[in-house]
C-alpha cells in the first residue's frame, strides 16, 4: 500500500484546509485509514481514523467537533476535512493504513505500517 497525502498550507486562526490521502496497492483489503500529526518538538499524535466499510470514526479529544473523517471509496481517498483551525494544530500532518486484511481501531500510530510523506500545515495567529 502506497499513500499519496496532499493539501496543506498555510491559514489564519479560524481559517479552514482539507487533507486528502489517496491510496494505491492492495486497497481493497485495506479496513482502516488514519490521520496522525506532529509537531517540532513533539511525538506523533492521533487526530482521527475511519473505518473503510462501515465508516465509523474516532477523533483525538482535541480536534472533536472541528475535524471531520471521510473516505471515497471508488477514488481510494480519505479527506480530513479541518474548520476553526488554531494555532496549536501547526504540524505536519501524516496518513497512515495497516497492513492489508488487518482490523484495527485505529487510535494507536503503532496500529498502522504504512505512512504517507506527510504535509505541512501551518496556522498563523
Amino acid at each position: 500500500v502506497q499513500l499519496q497525502a496532499s493539501g496543506g498550507g498555510l491559514v489564519q486562526t479560524g481559517g479552514s484546509l482539507r487533507l486528502s490521502c489517496a491510496a494505491y496497492g492492495q486497497t481493497s483489503r485495506t479496513y482502516t485509514m488514519g490521520w496522525f500529526r506532529q509537531a517540532p518538538g513533539k511525538e506523533r499524535s492521533f487526530v482521527a481514523a475511519i473505518t473503510w466499510i462501515s465508516g465509523d470514526t474516532y477523533y483525538g479529544d482535541s480536534v472533536k467537533g472541528r475535524f471531520t473523517i471521510s473516505r471515497d471509496g471508488p477514488k481510494n481517498t480519505v479527506y480530513l476535512q479541518m474548520n476553526s483551525l488554531e494555532p496549536e494544530d501547526t504540524a505536519v500532518y501524516y496518513c497512515a493504513a495497516p497492513s492489508p486484511d488487518t482490523a484495527i481501531r485505529g487510535t494507536s500510530q503503532y496500529e498502522y505500517d504504512y505512512w504517507g510523506q506527510g504535509t505541512q500545515v501551518t496556522v498563523s495567529s
